[in-house]
């Protein structure tokens, strides 16, 4: 008999991990390294949440509740309302990461087979993930004309409407956001065809001219006039990005009410609970202190996505993606290459500058584009931006 791993197993890897071995090799040799790649922020949780998880060892830390401590369900439909959300807490499930909350809506909304939407570029892990479970992803094509988000006449030129529709605003890798009209086009549009709408909200509160809407918003709700975006999508969030509490591995749900039974029953089988130490500590997130130091490192990104936006126009990278949220610049190099993922690797072995190829996010187009983060330290971004231009210069 032959060993063998299952076909579901047999997803991409993400293009950005051998190059990032590259760097850390390099560094350990003592050579120079400044990163672009990092999608995640640079300032660490929050002090009252680390002081919380401090505290938070003298518990017992057992198993909390399938869907989270009742007091952290009532905390995260509490931050909603900060911005005018309605969420009863009933509705809200904590999960490990955003990740395992995309696992457990996949698992509860899709059968194996169902057709899935979702934009292409786009997050690789949606794309990953669906396919390991069976579903089959149809992506599409979004480029600078749409604002690299999907639209209605898109899923309107499809063969039959999809069993579920995936969106992300702002959007990884682009950091382009849906405005109403837009967002509720497409709800709309899933509820009347009976798709269900999963809506990545991760980097909500990680926006520089407005505010980003929710599926569940109330900015949606006025456009439909009605409470179908609750009734037909998911919203997916965390604590990683705009709380800074990447590694907490802590995120959640917004359900739909057919659908709190089920993922209570698929987490509580999957995970029993999310990390308990994390969740206590998260309580201290939604305190003033806490908002003030997330938006204090909002301003630094602020500053960092300037930097980019003036700096790499007179490199003559002017084609880039509208910034308009998250830490990211998504550029297409065309003009310089037609593989972005060995001229990633020029530049590092040349400069010590890490970005990330855009075949991790379009696996048909990204060889033309680069993904740059802007989260790491103010220093760092300019070290970066300062060897890029010397190694441009040299190369043209």
């Amino acid at each position: 008999m032959q060993y063998r791993s299952s076909v579901r197993s047999q997803v991409a890897p993400f293009q950005v991990m051998t190059l990032l071995a590259h760097a850390q090799a390099r560094a350990a040799a003592g050579r120079p390294v400044a990163n672009l790649t990092a999608g995640q922020p640079g300032t660490g949780a929050p002090g009252p949440v680390r002081e919380a998880a401090r505290q938070a060892l003298s518990l017992p830390l057992g198993y909390t509740p399938v869907l989270g401590l009742p007091q952290l369900r009532e905390a995260i439909a509490g931050h909603y309302a900060r911005s005018g959300v309605r969420v009863d807490p009933a509705n809200v499930a904590v999960t490990t990461g955003s990740s395992g909350g995309f696992l457990l809506a996949f698992l509860a909304a899709f059968e194996a087979g169902d057709p899935v939407a979702m934009g292409r570029p786009g997050y690789p892990a949606y794309r990953n993930i669906l396919s390991a479970l069976g579903n089959r992803v149809v992506e599409l094509p979004c480029g600078s004309d749409s604002r690299f988000e999907p639209t209605v006449p898109m899923l309107r030129g499809l063969d039959r409407p999809p069993r579920g529709l995936v969106v992300a605003s702002p959007a990884n890798p682009t950091g382009t956001m849906l405005d109403a009209d837009r967002l509720a086009a497409l709800v709309g549009y899933c509820a009347e065809q009976g798709t269900t709408l999963v809506s990545d909200e991760i980097y909500h509160g990680l926006t520089y001219e407005r505010a980003a809407m929710s599926t569940w918003g109330p900015e949606v709700a006025t456009v439909l006039g009605d409470d179908r975006a609750r009734e037909s999508s998911i919203v997916v969030n965390s604590f990683s990005k705009y709380f800074g509490m990447t590694g907490w591995r802590l995120g959640w749900l917004l359900l739909p009410d057919h659908l709190v039974g089920p993922v209570e029953a698929l987490a509580g089988n999957l995970a029993l609970c999310p990390p308990a130490i994390s969740q206590y500590a998260a309580l201290a997130a939604f305190t003033e202190e806490s908002y003030a130091e997330c938006e204090a490192a909002l301003d630094g990104y602020r500053q960092n996505r300037q930097l980019l936006q003036s700096r790499l126009p007179a490199m003559g990278l002017t084609r880039l993606a509208p910034a308009d949220g998250a830490f990211y610049v998504y550029a297409d190099i065309s003009e310089l290459t037609e593989d972005s993922p060995a001229w990633c690797e020029r530049l590092l072995d040349a400069t010590g500058v890490v970005c990330a190829s855009g075949l991790d996010f379009d696996p048909v187009d990204g060889h033309r584009f680069i993904r740059m983060s802007f989260a790491g330290p103010r220093e760092e971004v300019a070290r970066a931006l300062d060897w890029l231009e010397g190694w441009l210069a040299s190369t043209r």
